[in-house]
């Protein structure tokens, strides 16, 4: 029976590939800044852990109550909206520090148990915002555009050691708490210039026309934690399906 330890279980995508994996029959060790177990099945096979994922101690806390695991899902993220010229570069290192290196720091923490077992997989949560360009989200494109050039280098620098690293690039979400997430931070981030612009960006997303769902990133992280094939990036939802359909060379 396999183990996966899943970062950002709180909601959205993690709280539903948490319960996807469960349902597959894997132990699941689900992280979350404020542990909600009531969120998830009581079972054996489900343990709700504290994780923050910007905390050197936090990590190496979780690390050490889990165990061995076989595949890390590197999930955790912070959302921002708003235009580049209004956001502090405090806001763009707090989004950083989650997005790109706390899912850094979780991947550097697993990989001597996996590389002293010759076996693990490391799955990294990204976007679709970085297979094609969005306004009004740079500083939240930077941050996932830096895991996928990461993820692709690490895949080849852990090959020997049979160590696999996958991408999974969820499309837009209406139904998850990526603006409740980043609501604070966001405040102030339009101003009146970007107003119109904004406007036009934000009536484009009321009528989308493909979105994905929460099951739909649990399947994709479950297809990529089971794949032999080598593929590196799965695509989540209609919208990034097509997206990626049309990008890929």
């Amino acid at each position: 029976m396999k183990t996966v330890l899943i970062t950002g279980c709180s909601s959205g995508y993690g709280l539903q590939t948490a319960r996807h994996f469960h349902a597959q029959g894997w132990n699941v060790i689900a992280t979350m800044r404020t542990p909600r177990p009531e969120l998830l099945p009581d079972s054996p096979r489900m343990r709700v852990i504290p994780l923050d994922v910007t905390l050197a101690s936090s990590i190496a806390a979780t690390i050490e109550a889990s165990g061995p695991i076989d595949v890390l899902v590197n999930n955790a993220g912070v959302g921002l909206f708003g235009a580049f010229e209004a956001t502090p570069m405090d806001t763009t290192r707090e989004v950083f520090a989650t997005n790109t290196f706390g899912v850094m720091a979780m991947t550097q923490a697993v990989l001597p148990l996996f590389r002293h077992r010759r076996s693990g997989m490391v799955v990294n949560v990204t976007s679709s915002a970085t297979l094609a360009p969005m306004p009004l989200v740079a500083v939240y494109t930077a941050s996932k555009t830096a895991i996928e050039g990461f993820t692709a280098s690490l895949a080849h620098e852990l090959a020997a050691f049979q160590i696999q690293v996958k991408l999974v690039e969820p499309g837009y979400g209406p139904t998850t708490r990526f603006a409740e997430n980043g609501s604070e931070r966001m405040q102030g981030l339009i101003p009146e210039a970007y107003v119109p612009f904004a406007n036009s960006v934000f009536e484009a997303f009321t009528k989308p026309s493909a979105v994905t769902a929460e099951v739909d990133v649990a399947e994709a992280v479950w297809r990529a934690a089971n794949d032999t094939s080598g593929q590196l990036r799965f695509a989540a939802g209609a919208d990034a399906v097509a997206l990626a359909a049309r990008v890929s060379p």
